[in-house]
């Protein structure tokens, strides 16, 4: 075998492994996005961890990156976050006595608000019909 074919061998070599570990990374990058969009910014609280400019959000996907690096399930991940700031942190809580508030509050604030609406419709037409 010549030096130039040799050279060759570890030039594709190094390539592959340069695309191995691109690959690995962007699997990873792409696991670490899915788990961070279940989770809710305990700052914004309208965005996910994964869309969210919060310092505090930048820290979280640190840390869950750290976990997922160190070989953390996914419940694991969701474990600890959810011991850290409760079931709110979460996309979708789950359906406990705790999170009912969570589930059917905007149900609530919508009836509530068309209850309102409609009440505001009746007084307004009762007056129209008076005048």
């Amino acid at each position: 075998m010549s030096k130039s074919s040799i050279a060759k061998s570890i030039a594709v070599c190094a390539l592959l492994l340069v695309t191995t570990h691109a690959a690995a990374q962007s699997a990873e990058d792409a696991h670490i996005r899915e788990l961070t969009e279940g989770f809710r910014c305990v700052v914004c609280q309208n965005q996910s961890l994964a869309d969210s400019n919060a310092p505090l959000a930048a820290d979280l996907r640190a840390r869950i990156r750290e976990q997922v690096e160190r070989g953390a399930s996914d419940d694991d991940i969701r474990t600890d976050m959810v011991r850290r700031y409760g079931d709110f942190v979460l996309y979708r809580p789950p359906m406990k006595a705790a999170t009912l508030a969570l589930w059917f509050d905007p149900l609530a604030a919508l009836v509530l608000g068309g209850v309102a609406l409609a009440s505001c419709v009746r007084r307004a037409q009762r007056k129209d019909t008076r005048a």
